[in-house]
């Protein structure tokens, strides 16, 4: 063999011997249970919560990386992770400091609480002056806000137990805010939706498709003038099945277009959810309410349950605060029938409000204005005259059968307003 190619040989061998041999002491020392556990210790001391590790090891292909099995954060739930492979920075790893420049998870399960509560120590530990991002205590620290994350089969679980099983990618700006974000929702709620956001020059810009239309809007995150962040968003929705947007629930269906404006201000990221606030102006086509008959609560003038109601149109305004929301100038057409009113939905999702329904008088034998009181849930609402409307209804009917039974309602509900009981 000629020379040059023995020292060919050599110069290759070298780096990939070299290379092995690293790969080889690092993989007994993060593979030791001194490693694991100070490891586990470093993670709870950071998260402020309890983390179980069930192994670490290195691994060399396709590109080095530190794998963690069986990732249990204690919360109340507990955060599960079934496999985390983070890719270190091996100069900063060759120091003793874990730095992460790629995490992957695999097959994790991710409830809503035990995020927010986490959030919520993490805060807590930044207002005492420790940065959340990166634990103290010597040159073994970690550094914990990887610059490229990527979800595999990740599954959320929002506060009332709903599954949402995601794929999905971020990358990080270097002061730790998005750039990009890629969804996509394998299973469950939103089952094939896709969104990405991206970050401009003083918002980021959201595109999703889900429910065969699409939502398209800005929203920007900024410092409130009393401390804490101020979040503002604008969006256009068009053309999205309204089933889509409530499942497994469907007390309507349809098809929206819609545009929304989000505000909230706060100081944790905990409290966002219940400072989150909503005004919406909607239009729903070929619209169908799903739990309830209006033709058939205005006809038997009385108690209503099930059926449906289908409708040409069905428009309003939401305004939403946390989880309660109000239903203001509903406005329903369909043929013969038109509705109108207000509703209000709280937290346990349990409805209250008043509409008023005309049907032609060869629809419902001469009932006029009927007006109606909702009550039940979401899910199983239930529609019934009100007392005065009721007593009205009787008095009208045996004064003028027909016609009087729907003026007699409406009179009767016009004095129990005024006179109450």
């Amino acid at each position: 063999m000629p020379r040059f190619l023995k020292w060919l040989l050599v110069l290759l061998l070298v780096p990939v011997l070299l290379l092995a041999a690293i790969g080889l002491a690092l993989q007994r020392w993060v593979g030791s249970d001194d490693f694991r556990e100070r490891a586990s210790q470093r993670l709870s001391a950071t998260l402020g919560v309890p983390v179980a590790l069930g192994a670490i090891g290195v691994e060399m292909w396709p590109l080095p990386a530190v794998a963690l099995e069986r990732v249990n954060v204690q919360t109340r739930p507990p955060l599960t992770l079934g496999r985390i492979e983070a890719r270190p920075v091996w100069m900063a790893l060759l120091q003793r400091r874990l730095e992460i420049s790629t995490l992957i998870v695999r097959e994790g399960v991710i409830p809503q609480n035990a995020v927010v509560a986490i959030a919520a120590v993490m805060q807590k530990t930044k207002r005492a002056g420790v940065s959340p991002g990166e634990a103290t205590g010597g040159p073994d620290s970690m550094k914990l806000l990887p610059r490229r994350t990527v979800l595999d089969g990740v599954t959320w679980l929002d506060s009332r137990g709903a599954a949402v099983t995601v794929d999905a990618q971020a990358t990080l700006d270097d002061d730790g805010l998005p750039h990009v974000v890629e969804l996509k929702v394998r299973k469950g709620r939103f089952d094939g939706a896709k969104a990405s956001l991206q970050r401009q020059a003083d918002h980021w810009a959201l595109r999703a498709d889900v429910g065969g239309g699409t939502v398209t809007g800005k929203v920007q995150v900024q410092p409130a003038a009393k401390g804490g962040s101020k979040l503002q968003g604008q969006f256009e929705i068009a053309g999205v099945e309204v089933a889509a947007l409530t499942a497994p629930s469907r007390p309507l269906t349809g098809r929206l277009d819609a545009h929304t404006t989000v505000s909230a201000d706060f100081r944790d990221i905990g409290e966002l959810t219940d400072a989150m606030r909503t005004d919406t102006r909607f239009t729903v086509r070929s619209a169908v309410v799903h739990g309830l008959d209006l033709a058939r609560a205005v006809q038997s003038v009385g108690l209503s349950r099930g059926g449906e109601t289908r409708l040409d149109t069905l428009s309003g305004h939401v305004s939403t605060q946390g989880h309660a929301a109000q239903l203001n100038n509903l406005v329903a057409t369909s043929g013969a029938l038109t509705a109108s009113g207000q509703l209000a939905l709280a937290p346990n999702r349990s409805l209250t409000g008043r509409i008023s329904v005309d049907l032609a008088s060869g629809a419902a034998g001469g009932a006029i204005g009927v007006p109606l009181a909702v009550g039940g849930t979401l899910d199983e609402p239930t529609v019934q005259l009100t007392r005065g409307a009721l007593i009205g209804a009787a008095i009208g009917t045996a004064v003028a059968p027909g016609l009087g039974t729907g003026a007699g309602a409406k009179l009767g509900d016009a004095l129990g307003r005024i006179f109450g009981k």
